[in-house]
């Protein structure tokens, strides 16, 4: 085989490898939007049996599909439905992801957001792992958190991540919790 021939196939190759990444990428972000739709109709639906009013507003990112439900003016409505400590609005994001499920036969990691809490909540998890890491660094050692939902562990861990520390679950069920490190 010469030289040029097998540029040619090598070329052809990576060509293919290409369109096929394209082709994945599209199918999978076209699976997200099947799914954003799947469950915005399920939420529309609960919704309206509620008597509540409220926008809901689909995003794929990052390889994940978000579903936010809000309204122009506050309603008090829509916070019952975030309930105490968001257990509300996790029960909800279960339901849609199983509607998903039975719908499409796969499981959904659609994120669910209700009047902006999970924004909210991100922003006093950030200063979680802030106060940790500064209580680390003051007196060594370890510092646990109270537990949290897998979400809430996951941008907990992130956070940790960025300011050169390290974080680990430990527990089982309602009380797995972040315990925070120097190493």
């Amino acid at each position: 085989m010469s030289a040029e021939s097998t540029e040619e196939a090598m070329t052809a190759v990576t060509e293919d490898q290409e369109d096929s990444q394209e082709e994945t990428q599209s199918k999978t972000a076209s699976r997200l939007e099947e799914e954003g739709d799947i469950a915005a109709d399920y939420l529309e639906e609960l919704l309206d049996i509620a008597d509540i009013d409220g926008d809901i507003d689909i995003e794929v990112r990052n390889g994940r599909t978000y579903i936010s439900i809000g309204a122009d003016e506050e309603s008090a409505a829509l916070d019952s439905l975030v309930g105490r400590d968001g257990e509300v609005l996790e029960a909800l994001q279960e339901l849609a992801r199983l509607s998903v499920l039975s719908a499409t036969e796969s499981r959904s990691r659609l994120v669910l957001d209700i009047n902006g809490y999970r924004k909210e909540r991100a922003g006093v998890l950030q200063q979680i792992a802030e106060d940790a890491v500064a209580k680390v660094k003051a007196d060594g050692g370890t510092v646990a958190l109270e537990p949290m939902s897998a979400y809430e562990r996951k941008i907990v861990h992130d956070a940790v991540a960025d300011l050169g520390f390290v974080s680990e679950s430990e527990g089982e069920g309602a009380g797995r919790h972040i315990v925070v490190s120097a190493d």
